[in-house]
């Protein structure tokens, strides 16, 4: 291997090692939240935010985060965002008190929205187009859902420890990366000069999702009166932008609009499922954070195997029927949940619907992410690939923020968890109605049968 081929490989590892810890610390919250309410005292309203609080900060920024590792240098951007990262994951595994730990899960979310984006720009601009970048991109794509399921493990294994392994496994890992970049790392880091970003657009988007979290976990129609004037500003904010964060013409194409939408119904639902899920398995079932983690393995390993499918199954049913027909699947492994009661056969009663809810998810995340990006020009692949993402997190913080509030409402004890799946299940049939009505044949030509399926 020639030496430049050589630094571009260890500079591949690092950033995706870097993406692999953004995905990595959604999931790794799953198991360990139970550990963490028992110990801190905390009401399943709060431990909702170490999940909506870092995801909606995430989704939030990510547009953002890309501008300005445009403006004030990628290198720059990625080194500092890393360095807070690992920081408020040091300081969040030292606290005792919930909502200062839940600050620590939003600092992340922002440095995880700053992250992502620098590390992909640095990908593209470290690897010549053709061939090697489209490597390089499918292993940045692997990292990242790599990632997610391996959180889902190492957060039930490290939990049966302590919960506060959770939140000190990226800090060696970021510093790691930090120590090795400035040798790796192109060096050449040109910023643009320009300084036309949209702050404004990013805090009022941000701002605006969390308060409507807020208000729907804690029932306060003046933090939904709050969110509904934000998201307000927001859209008043990007009419008159010279340079708007989310150009609003794009969402002229239906394409685009009916992806973003299915793909946040879709995050509700299956992030949301699995905060209830994990909640049901580890408090009514007592698995314990090890048998949680474990038991959830065959459903991740059926997502992975239907991916690699997906491209086959697109090519020939077209993206709107493969997207429609996951989330149907999706929706069935969910709400066969609802055939579990205070006691439920791993075996016969939740592995099947966890087989099953994989199988869908396997078909239907792949066809929407090609959905999005297939609607916009090329010139605008960065601005789609963005919205997807930011769909999806900011679908995932509200979705376990309203399945939250149904478990209380529900009640203790199984009622409230079913009413949860059951709204669950329901998210993923609107997602499904969603994909079939608006994603049209004519847009199945954007994938290619031989491309294999990868998140934006």
């Amino acid at each position: 291997m020639d030496k430049p081929a050589g630094r571009r490989g260890a500079a591949l590892l690092l950033l995706c090692t870097a993406v692999f810890l953004d995905s990595m610390d959604l999931s790794l919250m799953g198991v360990a939240l139970p550990a963490i309410g028992r110990d801190l005292a905390l009401s399943e309203g709060t431990l909702q935010w170490l999940v909506s609080g870092y995801a909606v900060t995430y989704g939030g920024f990510l547009l953002l985060g890309g501008r300005l590792a445009d403006l004030f240098g990628r290198r720059r951007v990625f080194l500092l965002s890393l360095a807070v990262f690992a920081a408020a994951s040091l300081v969040g595994g030292l606290l005792s008190d919930g909502w200062p730990l839940v600050v620590t899960r939003v600092v992340k979310g922002l440095a995880a929205a700053l992250t992502a984006p620098a590390a992909l720009s640095l990908i593209t601009t470290t690897f010549p187009e053709g061939a090697a970048r489209n490597r390089a991109l499918g292993v940045y794509a692997l990292a990242g859902a790599s990632g997610y399921s391996g959180g889902l493990i190492a957060s039930g294994l490290l939990t049966e420890v302590n919960w506060r392994l959770v939140f000190f496994l990226p800090v060696p890992i970021a510093l790691l990366v930090l120590a090795l970049a400035p040798s790796v790392l192109p060096g050449r880091d040109r910023p643009t000069g320009a300084r036309d970003f949209d702050a404004v657009g990013a805090a009022t988007v941000t701002g605006g999702v969390l308060l409507l979290v807020y208000a729907l976990t804690e029932t306060s129609w003046q933090a939904g009166l709050g969110a509904a004037a934000l998201l307000g500003a927001f859209f008043a904010v990007e009419r008159r932008q010279r340079h708007p964060l989310v150009p609003l013409r794009v969402f002229r194409s239906p394409a685009l609009t009916t992806a973003n939408l299915a793909a946040l119904a879709w995050a509700c639902a299956t992030i949301g499922w699995q905060f209830t899920a994990v909640l049901y398995l580890e408090q009514v079932l007592d698995y314990g954070p090890s048998g949680t983690g474990l038991g959830i393995v065959p459903m991740g390993l059926a997502i992975v195997v239907t991916a690699n499918l997906a491209g086959r199954v697109i090519a020939r049913w077209g993206l709107g029927r493969t997207a429609a027909v996951g989330m149907l699947v999706q929706a069935a492994g969910i709400l066969l949940f609802l055939r579990a009661g205070d006691s439920a056969d791993y075996a016969t009663v939740l592995l099947p619907a966890l087989l099953v809810h994989g199988i869908g998810n396997g078909l239907s995340f792949p066809s929407l992410n090609i959905a999005a990006v297939g609607a916009l020009p090329a010139e605008q692949q960065g601005l789609a690939s963005g919205l997807i993402t930011s769909s999806l997190q900011i679908g995932a913080g509200i979705g376990v923020a309203v399945l939250a509030a149904l478990m209380a409402a529900g009640g203790p004890g199984i009622d409230g968890y079913r009413l949860a799946f059951l709204a669950a299940g329901c998210f993923s049939l609107v997602g499904a109605v969603l994909a079939y009505a608006g994603l049209r044949p004519a847009r199945t030509t954007t994938a290619t049968a031989g491309e294999a399926p990868t998140p934006a």
